[in-house]
């Protein structure tokens, strides 16, 4: 009997599994969310080699994978999935986050991917950084009120999602066990790359969450430490999607009763989070103390706020300002030999 041959060493498949549990679960320790991310961009692309280049899954070899190939993908995602800059450099670089581990490993390949990681990320426009005003926001987190348990959550998920300027996958993560009761109160929260940062509450907030607390029913199937901090129906933790709507919802219902309210500025989870940063820069908050509130890795992420708000830095430069310039220039018209020499000018 012929024994079946050898597959070929640099098939793709056995690569992607060892990216994926080796170097991205292993290595790495990457969170799931980031293992979702770079699964999803690489199935993009094998999806793409079959129906494209006629490649299928099984049988793409580290040698398919070149510049030329990659440039098309990019194109087919900006043209045929109408994908911004902002997704194409996303899904670009975790191409090349495979590529540099495929050349320590396959290092016959190594010229190959040095022409991949040349290929450049686009421009993508500067991020807006539009935000609510104090007084909006105050607005906004009276809207839900009291009236009911749903009412009661939202209105405390609001003045958390401000308060901790969490984005709002971490929101959705929160425990019961995460909120320790001492003074003040503090949030853990479980940040990007499982980074955990412990924020503490300000006095109103922290009476808002020891008082929902205090009436929450925990689910009888979970332990304290899983019980999720807020719940959708049927006690299921709320999703990305069930924030965005009831935050929407609210929204709806501020904008019905004053038209002028945020004019123009589309609010969602992210603008509280950025209206949070705005205000503490306003306030002459250290930037160091809004990156560790913020779970930023450097504080060069965080000056994005700092360079953006007008009003903070004119403030901050008439502090250091010396007038210098004369209040009142002398009148050139009164001195009677200046006038002299210039009508002898034209004689």
């Amino acid at each position: 009997m012929t024994p079946r041959p050898a597959p070929p060493p640099d098939l793709a498949g056995r690569w992607l599994a060892r990216f994926f549990t080796d170097h991205l679960a292993g290595e790495r320790a990457a969170s799931p969310r980031t293992i979702t991310s770079y699964r999803d961009a690489m199935k993009l692309l094998l999806t793409w080699f079959k129906d494209a280049e006629h490649i299928p899954p099984e049988r793409l070899r580290l040698a398919d994978i070149d510049r030329p190939r990659i440039l098309r993908f990019l194109g087919w995602l900006e043209t045929e999935r109408c994908c911004s800059a902002a997704t194409r450099n996303q899904r670009l670089a975790v191409i090349k986050s495979f590529c540099r581990y495929t050349a320590v490993e396959q290092p016959d390949h190594l010229d190959q991917v040095t022409q991949v990681l040349a290929i450049r990320q686009k421009k993508t426009p500067a991020s807006d950084l539009g935000h609510l005003t104090g007084d909006e926001v105050k607005t906004l987190l009276a809207q839900p009120g009291t009236a009911s348990t749903r009412a009661v959550r939202d209105t405390v998920l609001l003045a958390l999602a401000y308060d901790t300027a969490a984005r709002v996958q971490e929101l959705c993560d929160l425990d019961v066990a995460d909120i320790r009761h001492a003074n003040p109160i503090t949030v853990t929260i479980r940040g990007k790359g499982s980074k955990i940062r412990y924020v503490p509450l300000m006095d109103p907030t922290a009476r808002l969450v020891a008082d929902y607390l205090e009436h929450l029913k925990p689910h009888p199937g979970l332990g304290a430490d899983a019980n999720p901090l807020f719940c959708g129906p049927n006690h299921s933790r709320l999703t990305r999607s069930g924030v965005a709507k009831l935050l929407a919802r609210h929204v709806r219902a501020v904008q019905a009763h004053d038209p002028d309210w945020a004019p123009g500025l589309p609010v969602t989870t992210h603008t509280l989070r950025r209206s949070r940063a705005m205000h503490l820069i306003q306030a002459g908050i250290n930037l160091i103390y809004i990156r560790d509130l913020l779970g930023h890795a450097d504080v060069s992420t965080t000056e994005i706020y700092a360079r953006a708000d007008a009003e903070t830095k004119r403030k901050a430069i008439e502090n250091a300002y010396q007038p210098l310039t004369p209040d009142i220039l002398p009148d050139w018209t009164s001195d009677t030999a200046l006038i002299g020499w210039l009508d002898s000018l034209g004689r």
